[in-house]
């Protein structure tokens, strides 16, 4: 499976320089920086929550936690995990557990880590297990500028 026709065309819109760099298959987001070889603090993971306003996608390095305790006290709403259905039901395009950061293209609001905002370059799944997307920190918080952001993660 290739990128999703929603995270190019988002993408596009929005006039994100970026580039695909294919990798083998890996669902974890630890593995696929080893075989990757991109360095954990500039991996985005993706964690979809589930609040009274609906889902939200919690943005973070992948060599970090998210800490739902955090979020809820910066966001001033009790979020807590989402199921892996509800993931699969939001990201229908994606391939299952396949959560992005992007969410913004799926009209989910994203929270922003801290961690990210000041790394040179931002790579992140891109919907298909074996693509990342790869851009400049700048093209990453151009893409984020709308994200509410915190510092809301731990080291593992």
């Amino acid at each position: 499976m290739a990128m999703p026709m929603t995270i190019r065309e988002y993408l596009r819109a929005c006039d994100i320089d970026y580039e695909e760099v294919p990798h083998p298959r890996a669902v974890s987001t630890s593995r696929i920086a080893r075989v990757s070889h991109v360095e954990g603090d500039q991996l985005a993971k993706a964690v979809m929550l589930h609040g009274d306003a609906g889902y939200r996608v919690a943005v973070l390095p992948s060599d970090r936690d998210a800490d739902l305790e955090r979020l809820t006290q910066l966001f001033h709403e009790e979020l807590e995990l989402a199921t892996e259905d509800e993931v699969r039901h939001e990201f229908d395009d994606c391939d299952p557990g396949a959560a992005i950061p992007v969410g913004q293209a799926y009209g989910l609001q994203v929270y922003l880590d801290d961690h990210l905002r000041q790394q040179p370059d931002v790579y992140f799944e891109a919907g298909d297990h074996e693509t990342l997307v790869h851009m400049s920190g700048g093209e990453f918080g151009r893409l984020m500028a709308g994200s509410q952001h915190g510092d809301f993660s731990r080291p593992r």
